[in-house]
């Protein structure tokens, strides 16, 4: 190769190394401090609970940015949101499903911008709907560190009785409860698969079924 490199070409009328020490080597610049991380990127919109979904996780983002559009730039380890090109919020990529990651910072002192969605507003909207209604968001509050991190599941349920109809949603809510399912998500695959209609099996005494060939517990004394 160093034979190769110093042999001058007739069409040039220079070497390759010549080339290279004239022309590229005063252009070359250091290698980066980091390798590069393939990153991609995804518009969202922030919502009432001031956290942006991504891949079915929650990322917090400062309160002031309620309802505005951001872009999310998403790599193999972190989260980081821009508003109009500046960075407002990095976070660690996380795989939790359905889960908030909340930077305390990005709390308002006090809630003001939540002044028309409370828990006790949203506890009487669901109130009207029905016991069960109200019983539901209560726990989904309830189960939540800040209660405004539980906003858009209960906004969500509450919105479902504009397409179901109040009496639909009280017994989706009912199965939900009766079930342990305490989510928009659960709700939601609740109405849309008709399970609402149907009641859970009650659990009996007696054996699941009758047949001369069940011995019974008189059959061992």
């Amino acid at each position: 190769m160093t034979a190769l490199n110093d042999r001058r070409s007739r069409h040039l009328g220079a070497s390759r190394r010549e080339l290279f020490e004239s022309l590229e080597r005063g252009a070359l610049k250091g290698l980066p401090a980091t390798p590069f991380e393939f990153a991609e990127w995804k518009q969202c919109r922030v919502g009432l609970d001031y956290h942006v979904e991504i891949d079915k996780h929650y990322y917090s983002v400062p309160y002031a940015l309620l309802k505005e559009k951001l872009w999310a730039r998403k790599t193999a380890s972190t989260v980081e949101l821009f508003h109009n090109g500046r960075r407002v919020a990095a976070h660690v990529r996380s795989s939790s499903n359905r889960k908030p990651t909340t930077v305390r910072e990005h709390m308002p002192s006090s809630h003001r911008r939540y002044a028309e969605w409370t828990p006790e507003r949203l506890q009487r909207k669901a109130a009207e709907i029905g016991p069960r209604t109200a019983i539901l968001v209560e726990v989904i509050i309830a189960e939540r560190t800040h209660p405004e991190q539980g906003f858009r599941s209960c906004i969500g349920i509450l919105r479902f009785a504009k397409s179901y109809g109040a009496e639909r949603l009280e017994a989706a809510c009912a199965r939900a409860l009766d079930i342990g399912a305490r989510s928009y998500t659960s709700v939601k695959s609740i109405l849309k698969n008709n399970l609402d209609r149907q009641r859970p099996a009650e659990a009996t005494d007696g054996p699941a079924i009758t047949h001369p060939n069940i011995r019974g517990p008189g059959y061992f004394h």
